[in-house]
């Protein structure tokens, strides 16, 4: 059994292992710290840890499985009257919502996530998911399936209007961030508005003029 310092709760949440994780990223880098070392730092035991995290590159990624569950029923939500862009945009200004307590702690986690070589494999598989709610969204919308080009595509754009958003917020603290996701989605809204310009007729219509 872990032996743990003179009066030093364990730490038993999400946000606790996360700031004791990221508190060691900062003082030792990413690629140097250990889980060993995070959970002797909170005072539990490795496998403790992993009841929370299954590995050590999932802490600066947080509850991101809850906040996709979270994507996934705002875009169910929106109104029937609603265009897709504006549904897509909405729910992406929603999933990264940042409380003004909270806005220096994700800029320290978006700044891992983006600029940690380490994590770009893990990057890949978590953006992935993250795609797939954005497509199954679209693909219910228009009558296709989550594979098919257009919603596939629509998630594939939609991520990298949002990465591109977050590289200016992160290289200008006085900017803000949802004016950031306003202003480069705008070209989600040339692409989804304009569902002629996805359609064989249309496409065989413009060769023969």
């Amino acid at each position: 059994m872990r032996k743990k310092g003179p009066g030093r709760p364990p730490v038993t949440t999400h946000a606790l292992i996360e700031e004791i994780a990221f508190r060691l990223f900062d003082e030792q880098g990413f690629d140097n710290t250990t889980v060993e070392q995070i959970a002797d730092a909170a005072g539990i035991a490795r496998r403790t840890l992993f009841r929370y995290y299954p590995s050590k590159n999932d802490i600066p990624w947080g509850q991101f499985d809850e906040s996709l569950r979270l994507l996934a029923q705002h875009l169910r939500e929106m109104p029937a009257d609603v265009s897709t862009a504006v549904a897509v945009q909405e729910s992406v200004k929603a999933f990264n919502h940042v409380d003004p307590a909270a806005v220096e702690q994700h800029r320290r986690r978006m700044r891992l996530l983006m600029n940690t070589p380490a994590l770009q494999a893990h990057a890949t598989l978590r953006h992935g998911a993250w795609r797939a709610v954005i497509a199954s969204y679209v693909a219910e919308r228009h009558g296709m399936c989550p594979d098919d080009l257009h919603p596939r595509t629509i998630g594939r754009v939609a991520l990298a209007l949002a990465l591109s958003a977050y590289e200016q917020w992160l290289e200008d603290e006085q900017t803000s961030l949802p004016s950031l996701l306003d202003e480069t989605f705008a070209a989600l809204h040339h692409h989804l508005d304009d569902q002629r310009a996805v359609t064989p007729e249309r496409r065989a219509v413009g060769k023969g003029q």
